[in-house]
């Protein structure tokens, strides 16, 4: 997972695609695969704060190890397939993808929403995401291995009033990672959705500027809180999936796990969690809370 920094740069290179890289999340994510020695494809809006990213990356532990940036705005319908072909013209095999890019969106009450920012926070958060694991799925089903790594967000798994754009493609995208991890069992590639936490970026710093009016009196204090205390580290939610890209968790296909709630090092080898419905949205019927209707 990272910890022994000689077993990382004896390991294999693998590469690994990552969107939404150039700050946050995604820039965490860039250090910890390429520090394992991994080569990385780097997506996002900015070509410029991906060329920043790549230069301020370690010294390389792997000689093979290269990084590639690749500016494309997801809110655009052919970028996920143009990505995808850009890809396949660097590398012969895609061993990760993560689909870490995405925008809070419109914030207030669904029917003051704008009609537009709601499609496109659909586009970007869950079209987006569902057309690179479609072309990452089918490029990896000829090698029979992958790990496609899904970032979910606030309101996948439960109401997030005033974030309705947000929270549908949120769930939305968590129960098509469920699926596509069902379809691609049999080709040995697992598919989770990672819950980050919350974190210090762009997402809270767009709920402080919407104010308590608009985000909700409940949502705006935690955002003020949130950058008081620091809020999650990004590096916890990189190590969880650097943890779901490794052979550790080669049993966990089709989950939604916390970054900072879940004890996902203790994963590893359980073979029962494939039998369960643990980490998985599921419908909540009288009998779960002791009632018979």
């Amino acid at each position: 997972m990272g910890g022994d920094s000689t077993a990382c740069r004896a390991a294999a290179p693998r590469n690994v695609l990552i969107t939404g890289a150039s700050r946050g999340l995604g820039r965490a994510l860039a250090v910890a695969f390429w520090r394992r020695g991994d080569s990385l494809l780097l997506v996002a809006r900015s070509g410029d704060a991906l060329r920043e990213v790549i230069r301020g990356l370690p010294p390389p532990g792997n000689p093979q190890q290269r990084a590639h940036a690749v500016q494309a705005d997801l809110a655009h319908a052919g970028a996920p397939a143009e990505v995808v072909a850009q890809a396949k013209g660097l590398w012969d095999r895609l061993d990760v993808l993560i689909n870490n890019a995405a925008i809070a969106g419109p914030i207030g009450p669904a029917w003051q929403n704008d009609r537009a920012a709601w499609e496109q926070t659909l586009r970007v958060n869950l079209l987006a995401p569902v057309e690179l694991c479609r072309g990452g799925a089918a490029w990896m089903i000829p090698q029979r291995a992958g790990s496609i790594i899904n970032l979910s967000g606030g309101g996948a798994t439960s109401p997030r009033p005033n974030f309705s754009a947000y929270a549908t493609a949120k769930a939305g995208l968590v129960r098509f990672s469920e699926t596509l991890a069902r379809e691609l069992a049999e080709f040995h590639i697992r598919v989770n959705a990672v819950a980050p936490g919350a974190m210090n970026t762009a997402m809270q710093r767009a709920v402080l500027d919407a104010g308590a009016a608009r985000a909700g009196e409940k949502e705006y204090q935690l955002a003020l809180e949130q950058g008081r205390d620091g809020g999650a580290p990004p590096e916890r939610a990189a190590e969880l999936c650097l943890f779901l890209a490794s052979p550790d968790a080669a049993g966990i296909s089709g989950r939604l796990i916390s970054a900072v709630w879940d004890d996902w090092p203790a994963l590893g080898g359980r073979p029962e969690l494939a039998a369960s419905d643990i980490y998985t949205l599921r419908r909540i019927v009288p009998e779960d809370r002791g009632m018979q209707w």
